[in-house]
């Protein structure tokens, strides 16, 4: 098994429900954060981290994530025209990467999007990312892991301290602390009840898995919600190797949630040379408004 890590799985299957009517019919991972969809941004960190293949999980209704990613020969021939190469350039620059698409024909859970993408992985360590948890590009989440797995050999969870009264809203973790940051996972529960929480240590949307996991995920029954759960894979996973988890201090915007997907869109706005000083002056207008 390799020791470095070149391939990311981008389950992208979902039914987005939370964002619904908008993704009755577009996905929600091409839901834009200013001008980009929100998977873009997520290609985008792992190409910093030196990350070269890539498998996207979709499901119904998600081609034109195939689209994006592939060349628009018309509007490419309207934008030369129009002398608007710059732009040109910004659309075409992630249309040759090497990305594998994989049909999910059914929404199982993240647990068999992952599955799903055995075939491509075959039997190297790879990285998940979840698009809807947007790592502005200034953090370093995934390089920090893969340097960490390079030293562990083993498996890696992001993970995040979240409110007590949202741990029923994640995958949460028991563990040990082993130095800065690090710890020994021992168990993982999805979705606890807060009283029951073992503690507040939430698995986020960042991952570094080894193909270990496809054979219990081959096997797994539905757990939680009638899904196959890449949590109670992982607990499996434990009773054979050490898991660790990585604690994540940065910034991190939950962008399937919609209150979490608006503050995304705000600050990323407020970071945008040609948007920040006009668009501060409209949220000042706004703020001194709700004021009166």
């Amino acid at each position: 098994m390799s020791d470095d890590v070149k391939k990311a799985i981008f389950p992208a299957a979902g039914l987005g429900t939370r964002f619904l009517p908008a993704t009755k019919a577009s996905p929600k991972e091409m839901l834009p954060i200013v001008d980009k969809p929100m998977i873009q941004y997520g290609i985008e960190e792992a190409i910093a981290c030196d990350i070269s293949e890539f498998i996207i999980i979709t499901g119904k209704h998600k081609r034109n994530i195939e689209d994006h990613f592939d060349y628009a020969f018309e509007l490419e021939d309207k934008l030369k025209k129009s002398g608007k190469e710059k732009l040109l350039e910004e659309i075409n620059r992630l249309s040759e990467i090497n990305i594998a698409y994989i049909r999910q024909g059914y929404a199982l859970g993240l647990g068999h999007a992952i599955l799903c993408a055995k075939p491509f992985v075959k039997d190297e360590p790879f990285a998940v990312i979840l698009s809807d948890d947007i790592i502005p590009s200034k953090e370093t989440l995934l390089l920090d892991m893969i340097k960490l797995y390079r030293k562990l050999k083993s498996p890696i969870l992001a993970l995040e301290r979240v409110p007590t009264h949202e741990v029923n809203r994640y995958g949460i973790i028991s563990g040990v602390k082993e130095r800065d940051n690090v710890f020994r996972i021992n168990s993982l529960v999805e979705k606890p009840d807060p009283e029951n929480a073992p503690s507040n240590m939430a698995i986020i949307g960042r991952y570094i898995l080894t193909p270990d996991i496809f054979d219990i995920l081959a096997k797994a029954k539905p757990g939680k919600g009638g899904e196959i759960q890449l949590t109670d894979a992982i607990n499996q996973l434990l009773q054979k190797r050490p898991i660790y988890g990585y604690l994540f201090e940065g910034q991190r915007y939950d962008a399937g949630d919609k209150l979490g997907y608006l503050k995304a869109t705000v600050d990323f706005a407020l970071k945008n040379k040609e948007l920040a000083k006009d668009f501060g002056k409209y949220l000042l207008e706004v703020a001194r408004k709700l004021k009166h």
